[in-house]
């Protein structure tokens, strides 16, 4: 569903004048999708189960009713009450007299009321018309990145008191020294400490310099890693600390010096309110501020709250919560809930400080006293519940041994507050010293750790395996890591060089979902469902008998630190094939239930695009573009090449206008030097030009590439020539997602189209429409390798695999109509550049129509009338995709 569309049908349907109370209702549910035989049904009567004349019902989905003049609140409240209402439980209401208008969502109890023009502005609450509910990401704790900020600020301010300890690689110590700071002013803001005990020592005991603050933290670690009865030569003011155990303070590691200035950032950091910070940061927090490499790129490592509650929520949480309702009022159904709790087990294979399993036992415990409550509602004989999940059902693997203990104190931390949350709600708990061990994670390389000696199958538990694992492109891997690669892709398949690191992931939880019946969800690259990666990737996972059973489409990496990682990023959660219901998550923040999801994160069936080499349809070659490979001496910008004209008019002929992506839709002007074995002489007796040719030539020779060196003797030449006289149509390798069309069009006469680009000679003009479809654009984002988000265009993947039908001449007519009347639009906008036309914000409505009556003319050639939505489009290529390719579903085959 097309949100975008939706808006403004929906505000051209709100501004509508006149008013027309008995046509708003059926075009409200035609703009949200419903099948015209359902809508021409509510109009003839036979499914209207309304009360009054003007009434609209049609059960289990809208209630619209007309309301007296400002007296639209009221109607609103009357229909809820009314006795239709009930009886057929509508989603929707509506009520509007023309002028005003009020909505009401049943299910969520949330209302709107506004000017019925701006209906468009209320597209959201509409959108279970049409299937799609709306989800609400969880939202970051301000308190978390405040405490993250000033954390790294005081590790900048020890760092610099302490250069020599940079070239004594003493960075155990100080990642030591700031997890042990960090929960010291945790402890003494929840109870674990004497409440503001840590605050006290820096302020009372410490001098404004910082010259005594070493002796006396080593005093108070040592402290608490002393048992009461072995603490004589403890001084007095380090009694008071508790004896705390669990490794946290066992090592007697070096202190680091003081200044004045970080003495005054450890103030500073004492003063935050720790007990509203989430133990899932508190891990992140150490690490961002421990490497500063590290921390510039934070958001990749730091996974949001949000983004880890994206996966939790269709992994197990809302099958566990619709367990709870399910079972509200049955003691029996209950102590099930809680029996399935208890062996449910997560593992993060990358869990880095740990933020997933934190999250998940958080939510469980949660859960748990939820349940626990309502079984004391329902039986007054209950005795006081103790919780039974425990820490050993949570398994991580993480490469760092310093991250991996900051996860083990991180989960403990958890522990410690869900118990406080316990006792605030019981009135008893577990005391909170001393530590206990947490979790079950291992120190280690998760490609090479075998997955079920960390977390071993057990009958009759549930595994969830989630995560965020490292994603790292062919050209960014290690030595190491691409023979981790290596490791993984053994006797798996041979064609693994060009996927993403994170894919030795994907392999691994697919082996490992297979062996134990579990099922995995990561957030990951979106290039893993596009392109070749799709092709080469899935059908791995597929013969697994394994699919995907909920996504989220691509979306740009958002969490709330200061550094956020220029991503774009998809989530998949992979199990075992079934027919249960598949959830798709838009970047838009909808959720649609549908009956599959491909590998493009489509709900479309399951094939594999894969390159051809022609197209499968009746459609002209698209060359790629030619390249020089010359260093860019055969390139000239126009002051360059008007200089040498300046002096030499009649080498005009030498010179020819270049077009990539730049030239055509920002309008750059550039040339290069374009000659042949018969007009070489003439370049080389222009200075200028020789100087040029001489620098091509020494580019080649100096290539370590031996196609490129042996070049060198002719310089004048472009290495790969694929240039044809005649009309050429261009279409640039990479675009915009934000534009609705492809920017394609015809160059003026004798340019030249560079590679990467593609060009296509004499091109029909019935092609250039084709290419100009929001049809064919949609296909490029969907199986095209991307950029980000951004289209990444591909001869052999998108132009060759487009589904199209047979087209008749008197089609092909209507189609090159289309695209001259494209070309006059663009053209009574003389100087405009195809970036500006094409801006969504600023299409000129005369292009938008003429763009639009193409797609009407094109979707009609493809099945007799126009599609309602993107999503109906792009499902209808893959279907179209499938019947014609069948070799190439997901098991493999190639056609």
């Amino acid at each position: 569903m097309n949100i975008a569309e939706i808006e403004i049908n929906l505000s051209s349907l709100g501004e509508q004048r006149p008013f027309d109370p008995a046509r708003l209702p059926l075009r409200l549910l035609e703009i949200y999708g419903a099948p015209r035989a359902t809508v021409a049904r509510l109009q003839a009567g036979s499914l209207n189960k309304g009360e009054l004349s003007n009434d609209l019902l049609w059960k289990g989905k809208l209630f619209f009713r007309v309301s007296p003049r400002d007296k639209v609140a009221e109607t609103l409240d009357e229909m809820a009450e009314a006795a239709a209402a009930k009886a057929h439980r509508p989603r929707i209401l509506i009520a509007t007299d023309g002028a005003k208008v009020s909505i009401r969502d049943m299910k969520a109890d949330e209302y709107r009321h506004d000017d019925l023009a701006k209906l468009g502005d209320h597209f959201d609450i509409l959108l279970p018309l049409g299937g799609v509910e709306r989800y609400e990401a969880a939202p970051e704790n301000p308190a978390d990145i405040k405490a993250a900020s000033r954390l790294a600020r005081f590790y900048d301010a020890i760092v610099a008191a302490n250069r020599e300890w940079l070239k004594q690689d003493r960075t155990h110590a100080m990642n030591l020294f700031m997890t042990r700071v960090l929960f010291c002013l945790f402890a003494e803001d929840t109870g674990i400490l004497e409440e503001g005990l840590f605050s006290r020592t820096i302020a009372e005991l410490m001098s404004r310099d910082g010259s005594n603050a070493k002796s006396i933290l080593t005093a108070l670690f040592d402290a608490m890693d002393r048992p009461n009865d072995d603490r004589d030569d403890v001084p007095a003011y380090a009694r008071r600390y508790p004896y705390v155990n669990g490794g946290l303070f066992r090592d007697r590691t070096e202190v680091p010096e003081f200044d004045g200035a970080a003495l005054r950032l450890l103030v500073e950091l004492s003063l935050l309110n720790y007990a509203a910070i989430t133990p899932d940061i508190f891990g992140s927090m150490i690490q961002a501020a421990v490497d500063p490499a590290l921390r510039a790129r934070m958001g990749v490592h730091y996974t949001s709250v949000s983004n880890i509650m994206n996966i939790l929520r269709p992994m197990f949480l809302d099958s566990l919560e619709r367990d709870l309702i399910r079972g509200w009022n049955s003691k029996p159904a209950l102590e099930a809930l809680l029996k399935r709790l208890y062996r449910l087990r997560v593992f993060d294979p990358a869990c880095g400080s740990g933020n997933f399993l934190i999250v998940s036992y958080r939510e469980m415990r949660r859960l748990e006293i939820r349940v626990f409550q309502r079984l004391k509602e329902l039986s007054s004989q209950l005795s006081l519940p103790m919780s039974e999940i425990r820490l050993s059902s949570f398994f991580g693997i993480e490469y760092t041994d310093f991250a991996a203990e900051t996860a083990k104190l991180s989960l403990w931390i958890a522990q410690h507050q869900l118990n406080k949350e316990f006792e605030g709600v019981f009135g008893s708990g577990k005391p909170a010293l001393p530590l206990t061990d947490g979790g079950t994670i291992r120190c280690g390389n998760a490609t090479r750790v075998p997955w079920l000696s960390v977390c071993p199958a057990e009958k009759g538990s549930e595994t969830y395996v989630v995560g965020n694992p490292p994603y790292l492109g062919r050209g960014q891997q290690t030595a190491e890591q691409k023979a981790d690669m290596a490791h993984v892709f053994d006797g798996v398949t041979t064609k693994y060089g060009n996927m993403d690191y994170v894919c030795a992931f994907m392999i691994k939880a697919s082996e490992y979902a297979a062996a134990t019946g579990g099922r995995f969800a990561f957030v990951t690259t979106n290039s893993i469902c596009q392109g070749e990666h799709a092709s080469l990737l899935w059908p791995l996972i597929y013969k697994r008998g394994q699919e995907i059973l909920f996504a989220h489409q691509a979306f740009k990496w958002r969490n709330g630190a200061s550094n956020v990682a220029g991503v774009t990023c998809i989530i998949v959660g992979v199990g075992a094939a079934s027919s249960e219901e598949k959830l798709l998550y838009s970047p838009e923040g909808t959720l649609k239930a549908v009956k599959n999801i491909n590998p493009y994160l489509v709900d479309a069936p399951t094939v594999i695009v894969r390159p051809r080499r022609a197209a499968g349809s009746d459609l002209p070659r698209m060359n790629f573009g030619s390249m020089s490979n010359d260093g860019g001496h055969l390139l000239f910008s126009p002051q360059e090449m008007n200089a040498v004209l300046a002096e030499h008019p009649d080498s005009r002929p030498l010179f020819k206008r270049i077009y990539g992506a730049q030239e055509f839709i920002k309008g750059i002007e550039r040339w290069c030097l374009w000659l042949d074995d018969k007009n070489v002489s003439q370049a080389e007796a222009i200075p200028a030009l020789k100087t040029r040719l001489e620098r091509c030539r020494t580019y080649r020779e100096d290539s370590k590439r031996p196609e490129t060196k042996s070049w060198a003797s002719s310089p004048h030449l472009f290495i790969e020539n694929r240039h044809e006289p005649g009309e050429i149509l261009f279409i640039p390798q990479v675009s915009s997602e934000r534009r609705a069309y492809l920017p394609v069009g015809y160059l003026p006469q004798d340019s030249l189209v560079i590679a990467p680009h593609f060009a296509i000679f004499d091109a029909p003009h019935h092609v250039m429409a084709i290419l100009s479809s929001r049809l064919h654009a949609l296909w490029s984002l969907a199986v095209g390798g991307g950029l980000e988000l951004r289209i990444r265009y591909s001869n052999t993947l998108i132009y060759h695999t487009l589904p199209l039908p047979d087209l008749s001449e008197k089609q092909k007519a209507i189609l090159s109509d289309c695209a001259w009347k494209i070309m006059d639009e663009r053209e009574n906008h003389p100087g405009a550049r195809i970036d500006d036309l094409y801006d969504p914000g600023k299409m000129p409505p005369g292009l938008l129509k003429a763009h639009q009556e193409l797609d009407e003319a094109l979707e009609t050639i493809y099945r007799g009338r126009p599609f309602k939505s993107d999503e109906e489009r792009l499902s209808h290529l893959f279907k179209l995709y499938a019947a014609r390719n069948t070799t190439e579903m997901a098991t493999g085959r190639a056609a």
